[in-house]
């Protein structure tokens, strides 16, 4: 016992990597033992967030359960793992959906034992991102994300799926460039790539670095953080390798590519641009507020305008983590104050909201395209009395996702939009637009899937529409669970971010 409470962390951590390799030695042919292995091996990581979870103390400030391993003595970098209330939420997201994603999978019987062995991999890097407290390590696990995805795409995607891929590669290597040479500029700064470190020593680092005044040097890593995070979260304008990856990636890809690898770019944010750059964040908040505003509308208005149920699902996401930035604008800007922490409280709870409806989502526009082998609205149409259960389901789904009181969707949103309309008045004030056609893009999704005149060619022979299945119905309800009890009941969750909020800002 003394063993796992002293290592649970890098247990949460390391348990999928370890599961995948141990799967490499079992007979690829027996498809259901990968498929249970897989998806029992994810399980792990879960419980052991949830019990991290209950033993958290969101009054304690600073990071808790940490551990240190020496990695790289001789550049002062060390695998370094803690959790505050910020990312012990993104882990316990992480955590969750992995499962629910790999038993969404077992529908796929191409090559299944290296599609759930990448799923696993991928559950690593993601934690990692989540874990790390040394900047090295942090980027290492940024990069090992992307390998398992690209091949995700790639291998088990739709028709455009090298495309899709390729573009996603490019678009968050080319990002990570710039976040690799600030992350070096910081280490070779302070001898160290250690966090805590850093934070201590970087806002009163005074003279000069490569013959630079400091306040350049400072610029010039801030920016390499920004466009680096503002790829992966995406913002307007680096957003269009978005739709194309969730288009063409596999279901239980779109919905970790929504609900954990979206909020990586947020989290980088909040974790590294925020407490290291407040001057520069405070300088650059309109501009901040400005992309994070045209997010909002202009990926409301593409989403409203798509006919593929998928992209505009996906657009959605662009919608949505607009709020995430709006928040994190708001508290660039006026960063300890009340009106920025609510934005913020907002902000983070939104990742965590959307993490969750997106994932949804994603999952019910698969389960409908497994069965009809289309995703193009006009070809749906009055579907409900077919599929009463499926429709439902959808329906609750979409309502989180449109901001229905009494949802999740609607607690974050109003965090964000109540704190940021004092501090930002004008770019709230347009964001509103978006959020308007946040329910036009919704409502015509569920209207073109389940209402209106039947379309007979669903209705019966070899092509008539069957009910969702058990198994898709469990993949939803832990969902749909949550879904109901943040919107009715917030403040288990809001009081851990918020805690982690008045510590850090």
């Amino acid at each position: 016992m003394d063993f796992l409470s002293s290592h649970l962390l890098s247990l949460i951590l390391f348990v999928p990597a370890a599961s995948a390799v141990v799967m490499l030695f079992l007979p690829k042919d027996e498809v259901k033992l990968l498929r249970w292995f897989a998806f029992a091996a994810s399980l792990i990581p879960f419980a052991l967030a949830v019990y991290v979870w209950i033993q958290f103390k969101p009054d304690a400030a600073g990071f808790q359960f940490s551990e240190q391993y020496t990695w790289y003595a001789a550049i002062g970098s060390s695998l370094h793992l803690g959790v505050d209330g910020l990312s012990l939420t993104m882990v316990l997201l992480t955590t969750l959906l992995t499962p629910l994603a790999l038993l969404a999978s077992f529908s796929v019987s191409d090559r299944v034992k290296p599609y759930m062995m990448l799923f696993l991999f991928l559950e690593t890097g993601m934690l990692g991102v989540f874990l790390a407290m040394d900047l090295l390590i942090f980027f290492v696990f940024w990069e090992i994300g992307l390998v398992p995805m690209y091949f995700l795409i790639n291998q088990w995607g739709s028709a455009n799926r090298n495309y899709a891929s390729l573009k996603f590669m490019i678009y968050t290597m080319g990002g990570s460039l710039g976040l690799l040479l600030g992350i070096q500029l910081l280490g070779a700064l302070f001898g160290t790539f250690d966090l805590a470190t850093i934070m201590t020593k970087w806002t009163s680092a005074q003279g000069t670095l490569l013959g630079f005044p400091m306040a350049t040097v400072k610029d010039v890593i801030f920016w390499a953080f920004v466009i680096a995070f503002a790829i992966k979260v995406p913002i307007w304008p680096f957003h269009t390798w978005l739709p194309d990856a969730h288009t063409e990636a596999p279901t239980a890809g779109s919905m970790i590519l929504a609900g954990v690898l979206l909020k990586l770019g947020a989290y980088g944010f909040l974790r590294l641009v925020l407490p290291l750059y407040p001057e520069q964040a405070k300088s650059f908040a309109w501009a901040l507020a400005l992309l994070a505003t045209a997010a909002i509308v202009f990926g409301a208005f593409a989403s409203y305008a798509q006919t593929d149920f998928k992209r505009l699902v996906a657009y959605s996401s662009v919608n949505h983590m607009g709020f995430v930035m709006l928040g994190i604008a708001a508290a660039a800007l006026a960063s300890g104050t009340a009106d920025a922490r609510i934005a913020l409280n907002g902000a983070i709870l939104q990742m965590f909201n959307h993490g969750l409806s997106a994932a949804g989502m994603f999952f019910l526009v698969g389960v409908i395209y497994e069965r009809t082998h289309t995703r193009n609205l006009d070809e749906f149409g009055g579907l409900f009395p077919l599929v009463p259960v499926y429709g439902g389901i959808l329906i609750f789904t979409s309502m989180a996702s449109l901001g229905l009181p009494g949802l999740n969707g609607f607690v974050s949103e109003f965090l964000v939009v109540r704190g940021s309309y004092p501090l930002l008045t004008p770019y709230t004030a347009i964001s509103m637009l978006g959020l308007l056609f946040t329910g036009a893009y919704i409502l015509k999704g569920i209207m073109k899937v389940l209402h209106g005149p039947l379309n007979e060619h669903w209705a019966q022979g070899e092509h008539k529409l069957t009910e969702i299945s058990t198994r898709e119905v469990i993949v939803m309800a832990p969902l749909m669970a949550l879904i109901l009890v943040i919107g009715v009941w917030p403040a288990w969750i809001l009081d851990v971010i918020n805690k982690a909020v008045m510590h850090l800002f």
